[in-house]
């Protein structure tokens, strides 16, 4: 059963349960941004690593060892360099959206954990953006409602602006 002090409503077999449950990759809202970009005509490719810095023995100093050495995207357009992230609201912090909630019980290691997501987030998109990646985030959210995820994927066939 549950411990002392413990806040949490289920036990600790259905949490481990529930946990279990939520998936990295293939999620629903990814199904439907792939399901939407496949009937535009758009060709993609899955879960794909985009190498952003240095080879493997490269010497890390402190301003590298931030620095991600690859990016794993969601969905990649090779062909108009865009790379697509489906981020859940919840687990990447999607300010501002009801389904961005902090969990009670464990607050400060929860805090921990989504903030530092949220903050490999930036590194990444960063570190694309720097290799001339255009970078879209489609949020839980927005997957969930098709006419503005339909505007947000025409942004794809745009022209990349070099900064």
């Amino acid at each position: 059963m549950k411990g002392e002090g413990s806040k949490d409503r289920l036990s600790a077999e259905r949490r481990s349960w529930n946990m279990s449950r939520i998936r990295g990759k293939d999620t629903a809202p990814e199904k439907i941004v792939r399901s939407l970009l496949h009937r535009m005509g758009y060709r993609f490719r899955l879960h794909r690593r985009i190498e952003v810095r240095g080879e493997k023995g490269e010497v890390r100093t402190k301003q590298t060892r931030l620095a991600p050495r690859a990016v794993s995207v969601d969905i990649l357009l090779p062909k108009h360099k865009t790379a697509i992230f489906v981020h859940g609201c919840f687990w990447h912090r999607h300010s501002g959206c009801k389904n961005c909630t902090t969990p009670t019980n464990r607050r400060e290691w929860w805090l921990a954990k989504l903030n530092g997501n949220a903050a490999r987030d930036k590194l990444h998109q960063a570190a694309l953006r720097k290799l001339g990646w255009r970078v879209i985030v489609i949020w839980e959210c927005e997957a969930a409602k098709p006419e503005k995820l339909s505007t947000l994927l025409l942004c794809v066939t745009r022209p990349v602006q070099q900064r």
